[in-house]
């Protein structure tokens, strides 16, 4: 498993360098969204892993293997704050990344935690996630060590990110899929659910719908970029003159990106260049 060597200092005119995401492929671009609005100072470069997408279904020393080479590519291009817009990796290989990493490090799971402790009123709290994410129980642990007496209900939704990559997000079989992987959660009487993954926010419509008026949706693309910028707020590196910009990489061919990824980030993509890996 590859290294990360630390900095021995902090480089100089760090607060211009970029904020790093990365995620297994196009949903990450959700948090990329929201990041440019709350800080549209900054510039942001975005590597989609999709050759090798999803990460979902895979093991968790494949999932590690996988961030810590995502990682170096991005400390290469001499961020200053890297972003694991990917919940699996955020559930099984984040402290790995800590750990090794010379930068600050931000996941989507505890900022999606925290704000689904703020808003349930009735302390049943359902998530729902990959595969890989829900097996690893990070987030009933972060729920649990925010608030020990919830109630956490979890389902994996495996369906829901082929179906947001292809655009079906509100269709009939989108809601066919949102039936069968909410009834339970349903049942439950959750007041609060967590979309758990970074594709689920295109598929909000669709399970607003199933769940009904009086379960609240917590995504955590939003909540994130928040704590990015609470983050280089007090670490004073938050830009604030400057226009901007978007870079985007990817590990296989960027057609697709191109196409889909305005879906996710809400305006074109207008190119992204592939790595040879």
């Amino acid at each position: 498993m590859k290294r990360l060597r630390r900095r021995a200092a902090p480089p100089p005119n760090e607060r211009a360098r970029a904020i790093g995401v990365f995620d297994s492929g196009i949903g990450g671009l959700t948090v990329v969204q929201q990041l440019a609005r709350l800080m549209p100072h900054e510039d942001i470069v975005y590597l989609g892993d999709t050759a090798r997408t999803p990460y979902g279904t895979k093991s968790p020393e494949t999932i590690s293997r996988y961030a810590l080479e995502n990682a170096a590519f991005l400390l290469d291009k001499g961020i200053k704050l890297l972003v694991v817009a990917c919940n699996s990796v955020s559930a099984v290989a984040l402290g790995l990344l800590e750990q090794e990493l010379p930068v600050p490090v931000i996941g989507v799971i505890e900022p999606g935690a925290r704000e689904a402790v703020r808003r349930t009123r009735n302390g049943k709290v359902g998530v729902i996630g990959t595969e890989a994410t829900i097996a690893s129980g990070a987030y009933t642990r972060a729920l649990k060590s925010l608030a020990p007496e919830l109630e956490i209900y979890t389902r994996a939704c495996p369906l829901f990110v082929p179906l947001a990559e292809e655009g079906w997000v509100d269709n009939e079989v989108a809601r066919a899929a949102a039936r069968r992987y909410l009834a339970s959660l349903e049942r439950s009487g959750i007041d609060t659910l967590v979309l758990g993954c970074t594709h689920y926010p295109l598929l909000a419509p669709v399970i607003a719908k199933v769940l009904g008026p009086k379960v609240q949706l917590v995504d955590s693309a939003g909540t994130t970029a928040q704590a990015v910028r609470g983050l280089l707020q007090r670490q004073k590196l938050l830009r604030n003159n400057g226009s901007g910009s978007l870079s985007f990489f990817v590990t296989d061919a960027p057609e697709r990106f191109i196409k889909v990824g305005s879906l996710f980030l809400g305006q074109p993509v207008e190119s992204a260049v592939r790595l040879e890996r």
